[in-house]
């Protein structure tokens, strides 16, 4: 008999935390044999594996945890380097058991032995596996380029505001979000009289000297901040303060664009540098950046997954039943999904959609049975992600099919 065919005789369960994890151990009849919490250093915590290897004696341990990122990685990264087979326990669901057991309080030793214990009953738990460099570099990647996204989305909020309080014009008169040159602008203008003291062309010549591409462009946004400056005549309180403010958060967004350039051109070359790299993207609709989101999402194993159904409902796209009495045929979202997998498969399917002419079919088929536009490229996406399924697995780039000669139809 292999080792991977002994029965484990101990589950080990971890409550994970920052500074520190709590372990309980437990046997076949769910008895504690061991409770203990370890500070989140690799000494201690590898000591506190050796201690329930010995307390094993050689059979197999189950270890499980409620978490795959932040404290845990070390502790993770620990075991699987040491060949531990390990499952990975929702902390919803550690939530929900809790419930269930014995005392009504919460402490760390009660949830540890809980993951323990829900690891040695269930047969569900997905197994955690070695994510490879170039998954976990995505990820980091692209975990930072959502954070500078949602930053740079809230400073241009707050500029809209701030400038809507005392220069509603000028407000109105660029989209921030993709004008460049007039964020260049409010580096140097903000105010109604600034603007008419330049004067039209002045304040082109000054937009092209400080970055503005081009004279057509320069000379448009002189036009339409000059425009905006001749229909404001009068001064609100708190003018000045309000300019300098405006000031900051324009070059501050465009100081996020710079580092969001910069994550991009990082994104797109790591990801080029995994074998699955020319797969995925073969796939109409995805890119660079949502093939790296969906490498940082899976980590680059479909193996993990095991089949493209539990991919599937890994990704929020295989919806479950909430029957209940007379109520049936009631399919919903899984309330546990990952919200950044669904993301990738639902813009990416949404362009194809649009551009790739047999998603374009499917798309309106379900659109002529009458579902929704958002019901249609949810639909749309469950296909594509079987088809990319199958395209990983064989090895293969996605190709037209080609329409059928009357010969072979015949």
């Amino acid at each position: 008999m292999t080792k991977e065919d002994q029965v484990p005789e101990l589950w080990a369960g971890t409550d994970a935390g920052k500074a520190e994890h709590h372990c309980t151990v437990i046997d076949a009849d769910g008895r504690k044999l061991l409770s203990r919490r370890v500070p989140n250093s690799e000494t201690e915590l590898l000591q506190l594996l050796g201690d329930v290897l010995d307390l094993a004696q050689g059979d197999p341990v189950t270890w499980a945890v409620d978490l795959t990122a932040g404290g845990a990685t070390l502790w993770i990264a620990l075991l699987i380097s040491h060949e531990q087979q390990l499952l990975y326990i929702p902390g919803r669901t550690v939530h929900h058991a809790s419930s269930s057991y014995r005392g009504e309080g919460k402490t760390d030793a009660k949830d540890a032995y809980v993951i323990a214990d829900q690891a040695r009953m269930r047969r569900d738990l997905q197994p955690l596996q070695a994510t490879g460099e170039i998954a976990v570099d995505l990820r980091i990647l692209t975990g930072r380029r959502i954070d500078r996204s949602a930053d740079r989305t809230r400073a241009i909020n707050r500029l809209r505001a701030q400038l809507l309080e005392y220069f509603p014009a000028l407000e109105r008169a660029f989209d921030y979000s993709t004008s460049k040159a007039g964020l260049i602008l409010l580096t140097g203008y903000q105010t109604p009289a600034a603007l008419r003291r330049m004067g039209r062309a002045r304040l082109a010549t000054w937009l092209k000297n400080h970055g503005v591409r081009t004279v057509t462009t320069a000379k448009n946004t002189a036009d339409a901040a000059i425009t905006a400056a001749e229909a404001q005549f009068t001064a609100v309180p708190g003018e000045k303060t309000a300019a300098r403010m405006v000031h900051t958060l324009a070059r501050e967004v465009m100081a996020l664009d710079e580092e969001i350039d910069q994550l991009n051109a990082l994104i797109e070359a790591r990801f080029r540098e995994h074998p699955d790299a020319e797969v995925i993207t073969s796939m109409p609709g995805i890119g660079d950046m949502l093939g790296a989101e969906f490498i940082a999402a899976t980590g680059g194993d479909m193996a993990a997954f095991g089949s493209p159904d539990r991919l599937a409902g890994v990704a929020g796209l295989a919806p479950v039943p909430r029957d209940s009495g007379r109520i049936s045929g009631n399919l919903q979202r899984p309330r546990r999904y990952s919200r950044r997998l669904l993301r990738m498969f639902y813009l990416s399917a949404q362009s194809a959609s649009v551009h790739c002419p047999e998603s374009r079919a499917f798309y309106s088929r379900k659109r002529a049975e009458g579902k929704s536009h958002k019901q249609a490229v949810l639909a749309l996406a469950r296909r594509r992600l079987n088809v990319l399924w199958a395209l990983i697995r064989d090895q293969r780039t996605f190709q037209v099919a080609t329409p059928r000669t009357a010969a072979i139809a015949a």
